[in-house]
């Protein structure tokens, strides 16, 4: 019986125990607020150069105006260079010695990465919350309602999530925080511009479509134009299934992705605190 118990236990342990660690990581907005700088900036800073820079160069010519067609790109951009948090974090942690530190602590291993990339949504959901203000500022609507729109953001917040376990993954095996930057930088650079996020899809060389239309962030892209409304009168209907369904989509790889680098995450986690 007492080992029944504490196996029911331990799920609410993780979570509990994730939860501390999570405003461990909350605190830093005190105390460096930098931190803060880049979360509310960033997103005003995107959708302005894009809308207003970018914008006069870049006509979709769908019968969409531009910034309504880019506002789903510069979300689905934004909150992925979010989830990039996770793995500077760790790497940061790994290499001033916390993560020694932790291992002392009578709490659940999984904790530390729990935390970690849980206040990656909530950084997340203040550049989402920016990035909306400032779009309406621009000209951005969602037309299909309040529900849809939420429905949006969620996805939004849970593909974030879901790439926040393979930047705490790779935090945790590289040296340090400049090789997760340059990492992180080599990987979603090509993700979120060879992708629908700012170019429509019949703009790309041919030989560069098949990747833009299976890429997944041009399925999130999609699902939330959609789901915002934003799609142009005027767009042709995708033929890759991926872009046929890309709610679907999106959730398949947030669940592929979790189910991948969580327990990666939390073997290399362990690996790390036995040395």
């Amino acid at each position: 019986m007492t080992t029944i118990t504490q196996r029911q236990r331990r799920p609410f342990r993780v979570l509990t125990d994730g939860w501390v660690c999570a405003k461990r990581n909350l605190i830093k907005i005190k105390r460096v607020p930098e931190i803060m700088v880049f979360v509310l900036i960033s997103p005003i800073m995107f959708v302005l150069l894009f809308a207003y820079v970018f914008g006069g160069a870049i006509d979709p010519g769908l019968g969409l105006d531009y910034k309504e067609f880019l506002i789903g790109g510069i979300f689905a951009q934004t909150v992925v260079f979010g989830a990039t948090f996770s793995g500077a974090a760790m790497a940061e942690d790994m290499q001033k010695g916390f993560i020694d530190r932790f291992r002392s602590l009578p709490m659940s291993r999984s904790a530390v990465l729990v935390g970690r990339t849980g206040a990656d949504v909530v950084y997340n959901v203040l550049s989402l919350i920016i990035m909306a203000l400032t779009g309406l500022v621009v000209g951005w609507r969602a037309h299909e309602g309040i529900p849809k729109m939420m429905a949006g953001f969620g996805l939004l917040l849970a593909f974030a999530y879901a790439i926040s376990w393979i930047m705490a993954w790779i935090g945790l095996i590289v040296p340090s925080v400049d090789v997760i930057n340059n990492a992180s930088f080599i990987v979603i650079m090509p993700l979120t511009f060879v992708s629908n996020a700012f170019v429509p899809l019949q703009d790309f060389p041919a030989f560069l479509k098949p990747f833009v239309e299976w890429n997944p962030v041009s399925a999130v892209t999609q699902a939330v134009r959609e789901l915002f409304g934003n799609v142009p009168d005027r767009a042709p209907e995708p033929e890759a299934w991926s872009l046929q369904n890309p709610a679907l989509y999106t959730l398949i790889w947030v669940v592929l992705i979790v189910v991948i680098f969580v327990p990666l995450s939390v073997r290399a986690y362990e690996r790390a605190t036995s040395k």
